[in-house]
């Protein structure tokens, strides 16, 4: 049943979120079932610009936030209503207030949206650039390639702004200092980097030049994960999702990455083996 909606709360100012609000961010993204964490909102609030709107009691009950990245474009996503408040328009004030944030800067607003989203984001002018689909299955298995890990950040900044199309090293510094981390360097040009969730360990981004090196960096982090793995990976990449398959995987859901006025990304797509996350990019 849908709570009551005051015309205060309807009217309620957007307000920026600060680091101290990573854990209300976190427990709505936990009531909604998905796998981020409270490091994953800490990350995004710090590099991106975050809003919410709160209840009269103060709490919490909707979020957008917008990362940008520089001189191109951003990334909107954290897009979360407490349910009891859903279709009220919370969700499209937020989506108003990130696309304007990213516009201000002259930035093209990216996301990648589920099937139930697609619809409602090209009613507001989004078209798709590309599709992904996120892949669940088991962690283990023999190591058939032993790789080394990642040093730093800066070894493997170059390649992946080729695929993505802009740096973004800070992101991949976060998450190579999180406890926990798994990362993995193919000298033949890859990398993977991999991080805990609050359910599963999430693969991302794979980075590669050649798809044998993707498919070696893959074997290599599933052999050292224990426990359930999610991975979003584009639909071009056939080779990665058979690999996938074989090993017990299962497709879990399509994305539809997507872009406002704009025709495609920005990076390579063939070096981009999977994803980093439907709110990084």
């Amino acid at each position: 049943m849908r709570a009551p909606i005051s015309a205060e709360l309807e009217l309620a100012p957007l307000v920026e979120l600060q680091a101290t609000d990573a854990r209300a961010g976190f427990a709505l993204s936990e009531e909604a079932g998905w796998n981020q964490t409270v490091e994953d909102w800490s990350l995004l609030i710090r590099l991106g610009r975050a809003y919410g709107i709160p209840d009269p009691a103060g709490r919490l009950v909707a979020t957008a936030l917008a990362v940008p990245y520089p001189s191109a474009f951003g990334w909107i996503g954290m897009v979360i209503v407490h349910e009891p408040y859903r279709r009220r328009g919370l969700a499209s004030r937020l989506m108003e207030r990130t696309i304007a944030e990213l516009r201000d800067r002259d930035l093209v607003p990216f996301l990648d949206a589920t099937p139930a989203g697609q619809a409602v984001y090209e009613r507001m002018g989004f078209r798709p650039v590309d599709a992904l689909a996120r892949w669940r299955g088991p962690g283990g298995g023999a190591a058939a390639h032993e790789l080394h890990a990642l040093t730093d950040a800066q070894s493997v900044a170059e390649l992946d702004a080729a695929a993505f199309g802009t740096d973004r090293s800070a992101f991949l510094e976060d998450i190579l200092q999180r406890p926990g981390a798994l990362s993995r360097h193919d000298p033949a040009g890859g990398f993977l980097l991999a991080r805990r969730g609050r359910t599963a360990t999430y693969i991302g981004p794979v980075v590669a030049g050649k798809t044998a090196t993707a498919l070696r960096l893959l074997e290599s982090a599933l052999a050292a994960v224990s426990g359930p793995v999610l991975i979003d990976v584009p639909d071009r990449q056939t080779d990665v999702t058979k690999l996938l398959s074989s090993r017990g995987f299962e497709k879990e859901r399509p994305f539809a990455r997507m872009a406002l006025e704009h025709e495609s990304g920005f990076g390579d797509p063939t070096l981009v083996c999977a994803a980093a996350a439907p709110e990084l990019g």
